[in-house]
């Protein structure tokens, strides 16, 4: 187990329920039966991970690829201009993750939208608003993109995802997804409420999300951490500029190696940025995570480019869509 504050309880919740959450009326009960807990104590401590930052919500993670559109992209501030500039990149509600790594390109963060016609337009946006050119990096293939974070072992729990093509929800289910964006209420009955603010039942919410879930466009449902906040604070973009006719098979090499957290193939914007290939690496500290990067390195028989990233502008999930009323606040524990 990790060296931490954390209780076995705690620890239990963080690691062992970022997928197979319950999708059922009264999930919370639901769980607190699998870990021998009441149903009161699984939401009490949920809510106090919560506030701690250790989680950043209960909920679904979307399929990459599957709905909307998004890309990784970047930019280079000028460093008296940064933080101004990485507070408007973040003040963007479709920015969901916004990082300052060592590079010439400082700024990266990751960006969604309905579609690429919306995502386009914010990534003008963004140009036009901090007078910096902006690289546009969007998924091709991923090798290994699962988006939980084992906090035990370096292993991997690997979704088949491969074939799966954008899928266009209908106006009922896009008011749906974007309810379930920021996550469920901690309420005994969080499918419920779901069902309140988009006007549907609670059974129809639990089909449709399980049916979701069956069709790949929910990668995981569970708890999602925060790296950072349970000690993992060096996190390594590791990238490679590899021949198009040997993308795939290095990068499935890649993806199998222990210590990669994401392994991925993305469009070049040349002459740019040169790079097609992606892998992140996170570690405690910058030594445990070098030898990764020169493992890596070796297997890939090419050179290693590690982008480490070092303040955090903003991290939560990723909104495709906004035409959903705004949540209640939800309780704080403490409160």
């Amino acid at each position: 187990m990790m060296d931490s504050p954390y209780s076995p309880l705690e620890f239990a919740l963080l690691n062992d329920w970022q997928r197979d959450f319950p999708i059922v009326a009264r999930p919370f009960d639901e769980l607190a039966a699998r870990v021998d807990a009441d149903g009161t104590v699984i939401l009490a401590t949920l809510k106090r991970l919560q506030a701690r930052g250790a989680i950043s919500r209960v909920g679904a993670v979307f399929a990459p690829r599957r709905v909307g559109a998004s890309t990784l992209a970047a930019l280079a501030a000028p460093a008296e201009r940064l933080e101004q500039i990485a507070a408007q990149v973040s003040a963007r509600p479709e920015v969901n993750h916004n990082y300052q790594r060592e590079h010439r390109y400082n700024l990266w963060f990751v960006a969604t939208a309905a579609d690429q016609p919306a995502l386009a337009a914010v990534l003008a946006a963004i140009e036009k608003e901090t007078g910096c050119a902006v690289i546009s990096l969007p998924l091709e293939q991923e090798y290994h993109i699962d988006l939980g974070f084992d906090l035990r072992s370096p292993h991997k729990h690997r979704v088949d995802i491969s074939g799966a093509s954008l899928r266009e929800p209908d106006a009922q289910e896009r008011r749906l997804i974007a309810a379930l964006q920021p996550g469920l209420d901690p309420v005994e009955r969080p499918f419920a409420r779901l069902g309140e603010r988009v006007g549907m039942s609670e059974d129809e919410v639990l089909r449709r999300i399980a049916g979701w879930l069956d069709e790949g466009l929910i990668k995981r449902f569970g708890v999602v951490v925060r790296h950072h906040e349970l000690g993992f604070r060096a996190n390594a973009m590791v990238v490679f500029d590899v021949p198009d006719d040997e993308v795939d098979r290095i990068g499935g090499k890649l993806a199998t190696e222990a210590g990669v957290t994401l392994c991925y193939r993305r469009r070049r914007s040349l002459p740019q940025w040169s790079c097609n290939l992606y892998c992140m690496v996170h570690g405690r500290s910058r030594e445990d995570v070098q030898p990764v990067i020169e493992h890596l390195s070796r297997v890939a028989g090419l050179p290693a480019q590690a982008l480490f990233s070092t303040r955090r502008f903003k991290q939560c999930g990723a909104r495709y869509f906004t035409d959903a009323p705004e949540p209640e606040a939800a309780e704080s524990v403490d409160e």
